[in-house]
């Protein structure tokens, strides 16, 4: 049974919400700031704004007539040096709970709004039309966007395009994801859903592709028509990266996470590259070192590595590749004794068991990427705990206006606390 009550905002939590309390039970409320009066509906434990009272002088108009509704952004409503120095913290509060020295902490770098290079958004087919857009937060409703501020120019200017496109081939009534990659070529749709395409709508998926500016379009997997091929640049290396790809989300971003890991592995002879993707880190690596690339995605790889034999007089050194899942399986102490470095870059989840087995080898080295700061501080525990020395940590941010941050920590290893498997 829903209630109405009025509570003080005290701080925001990790997701970003603001965060009170009600007898001894946190309360969670949504685009609320630190210091305002909330009233709101609880509904179990569910709690759904109605108003502010005394709003925070940190509060700001959203720049999004669909902020509070689509459930993309979080924190429109909070001013930008302040969003900052909240998104900064996140990484304080991780490392502080796992006592690392949040003095390696470096100033955190921003991305700019209109620069996403890759976009997930989900659609669906009704009378009115494919309505196109993200869901709204805790439902499955497609919200119908007329204008996006975290996409970049060319995606947000292809949304017309792409509804057209999909209304030639989506069934009515079910909702898709429909994944946008921003290519050096175009754009690259992969859609993928609960349904068939049979061979009409093959044909009509194809000459609807034929009549936009994109460049292939995959439906569940499988390439419907290709009519350039995607290129993605890492560094000067160009990679045609498989359909749907996770790409680092803004280009300027990437460049300043591969500029720390590169800098940082410049003096390893042979690098193991962990979660490698499609070679984000890997082909500007190899620049200077023999690079052995290991992941669990095997177009990834196959993207990978004929990039790299594309590049062939670009210079590379050698580049060899392995389909592993590293969280299953990951390479243990032994097999990483030829590397000097290892990147490793995983989902959410974090790399323990991988993490562990870096741990106790004898590589000098390590640069870890991260896009969740708990698993972060986790793992690098057991670096620290192992020997290692933490250089610096660099949150990135390119998730505005999102609880999301990435991060870029860089280790090595202290002389007095070099280990080899055998001696386990």
């Amino acid at each position: 049974m829903s209630r109405t009550v009025t509570l003080q905002i005290g701080h925001l939590g990790a997701r970003g919400d603001g965060v009170s309390s009600l007898g001894d039970a946190p309360v969670f409320v949504p685009f609320t700031l630190p210091g305002e009066e909330a009233t709101i509906v609880m509904d179990g434990r569910s709690a759904s704004l109605l108003s502010i009272s005394d709003p925070s002088a940190d509060r700001v108009e959203p720049v999004c007539p669909h902020f509070g509704t689509c459930g993309g952004c979080a924190l429109q409503h909070m001013a930008l040096p302040a969003y900052r120095a909240w998104k900064a913290s996140l990484f304080e509060k991780a490392f502080a709970s796992r006592n690392l020295d949040t003095s390696a902490i470096k100033p955190a770098q921003f991305c700019e709004p209109h620069t996403r290079r890759r976009a997930v958004f989900s659609a669906i087919r009704t009378d009115a039309g494919v309505q196109l857009g993200f869901l709204q937060a805790g439902s499955n409703r497609v919200v119908d966007l007329r204008e996006c501020h975290v996409i970049s120019p060319a995606i947000d200017a292809g949304r017309p395009k792409l509804k057209a496109l999909t209304a030639a081939f989506l069934p009515p009534a079910k909702t898709v994801h429909v994944t946008v990659n921003e290519t050096v070529s175009g754009l690259d749709i992969a859609v993928d859903g609960k349904f068939t395409l049979g061979e009409g709508a093959k044909r009509r998926a194809a000459d609807a592709l034929s009549a936009t500016n994109f460049v292939r379009l995959t439906v569940n997997g499988e390439i419907v028509l290709e009519l350039k091929r995607p290129l993605v640049k890492f560094g000067d290396i160009a990679v045609s990266p498989p359909p749907g790809a996770f790409l680092q989300a803004v280009p300027a971003m990437e460049e300043s996470m591969a500029a720390l890991v590169c800098d940082h592995m410049a003096k390893s002879k042979r690098v193991a590259d962990l979660y490698a993707g499609c070679g984000t880190f890997a082909v500007r690596i190899a620049k200077a070192s023999t690079v052995h690339v290991v992941e669990a995605d095997g177009a990834a790889l196959r993207s990978l590595d004929r990039g790299v034999r594309d590049a062939g007089g670009f210079g590379l050194r050698q580049v060899t590749t392995e389909k592993r899942d590293l969280a299953r399986r990951p390479l243990t102490a032994q097999e990483l004794k030829p590397f000097d470095g290892v990147v490793f870059d995983p989902p959410r989840a974090g790399a323990e068991a991988q993490t562990r087995e870096i741990a106790a080898s004898t590589v000098q080295r390590v640069a870890a990427v991260s896009c969740n700061p708990e698993t972060l501080a986790r793992d690098l525990r057991i670096l620290v705990d192992a020997g290692f020395r933490l250089r610096s940590v660099t949150p990135i941010d390119q998730f505005i206006w999102t609880p999301h941050l990435e991060a870029v920590a860089l280790l090595d290893r202290l002389k007095s606390a070099k280990r080899h498997w055998s001696d386990l």
